[in-house]
């Protein structure tokens, strides 16, 4: 019999099933080599950039980076037989230490918090570090759950708006027990989702900051996720993530969200935002900003009209820049003393 010629073809064209499996498995092994790729370049990516603190600011500061725990990671799996509750995360921390302090004296601590979905401490903040080393604050910043440069298993630790802020108050506690530092001026300060941070850790746990600033603030979630797109909604409700859209828990969202939380503010605060911001849009911020109004607490704040920079306008080099964060040094003195 013959068979067709289009038959024919297709028949020659595909390989026997015996040999697509090895391709398969082959083309596994590739992807799975490289996403392994990726955090390893990403680890080095983090430790060429930790060199770059001991250049900076070895002149001015004590540079260091220290490792402490925080809260275990619920998410984690249970080891030869111990349970997470028995098995505290590894969370590092940098650590910068005026030089010209005093020997046996007490200095006062500002917490630094980085910003991003996924981010770490990086050199970008190295002329913020700077200043406020030299007006003699302790700075200390750690990199909490989810932050990148420390692998995979970290990176999916991600709590946000949840168990992170548990790790960088412990990042507090830490430096109390192990610096020269003075407990009762102890700062918090923060831009962005670090602003979210600060806002969440006087909070909850005013007792441990005489003073906070939250710039740009991350403020409500739920209206955040409904202007930014499916894309940052997909990134949220990852399995390894919160692991529903909002729709689906809203109560989880607000829990997370500063917004519905103003009535536990027991701390000084100052807030900054920028009419031209286009990562926190200024709209966040105003919720923010009413609702602590709403509540009767007592908190300083301005809203900064197109300043060059947008979403970094006070973090740049700028003249506007530069005068705003003296503001911000000018209130954490003024509440640290």
């Amino acid at each position: 019999m013959r068979l067709p010629i289009p038959f024919l073809l297709c028949t020659l064209a595909l390989p026997p099933l015996a040999a697509q499996a090895p391709e398969e498995g082959r083309l596994k092994r590739v992807e799975s080599r490289v996403n392994g790729l990726h955090w390893e370049l990403d680890a080095v990516r983090k430790a060429a950039d930790d060199q770059l603190w001991f250049l900076r600011l070895s002149d001015v500061a004590v540079v260091d980076k220290v490792t402490y725990t925080g809260p275990p990671n619920p998410k984690g799996e249970e080891t030869y037989g111990i349970k997470n509750e028995r098995h505290p995360l590894k969370i590092q921390q940098y650590v910068f230490i005026p030089r010209k302090a005093e020997a046996g004296r007490k200095l006062p601590l500002i917490v630094l918090p980085h910003g991003g979905v996924h981010g770490d401490f990086g050199t970008y903040h190295a002329h913020i570090v700077r200043e406020m080393v030299e007006r003699g604050y302790i700075v200390i910043a750690p990199d909490y759950r989810g932050s990148t440069g420390y692998g995979k298993g970290f990176y999916e630790a991600i709590d946000y708006g949840g168990l992170e802020i548990d790790d960088v108050v412990a990042g507090r506690d830490w430096a109390v027990e192990h610096l020269p530092v003075d407990p009762k001026r102890c700062a918090i300060v923060g831009w962005s989702h670090g602003g979210l941070i600060a806002l969440m850790a006087v909070f909850d746990h005013p007792e441990k900051f005489a003073a906070s600033y939250a710039g740009v603030p991350v403020s409500d979630l739920i209206t955040r996720l409904g202007y930014l797109g499916q894309d940052y909604v997909a990134e949220f409700s990852a399995k390894y993530h919160i692991g529903k859209e909002p729709k689906d828990a809203v109560e989880e969202y607000r829990r997370r969200s500063p917004v519905w939380s103003v009535q536990k503010l027991r701390t000084p605060l100052l807030v900054h935002t920028n009419t031209n911001d286009r990562d926190v849009n200024v709209v966040e911020v105003e919720q923010l900003i009413n609702a602590l109004k709403a509540a009767g607490k007592r908190f300083d704040y301005k809203i900064y009209q197109d300043a060059p920079g947008g979403h970094s306008f006070n973090r740049i080099d700028t003249t506007v820049a530069k005068d705003s964060r003296r503001e911000i040094y000018a209130f954490l003195e003024k509440h640290l003393k």
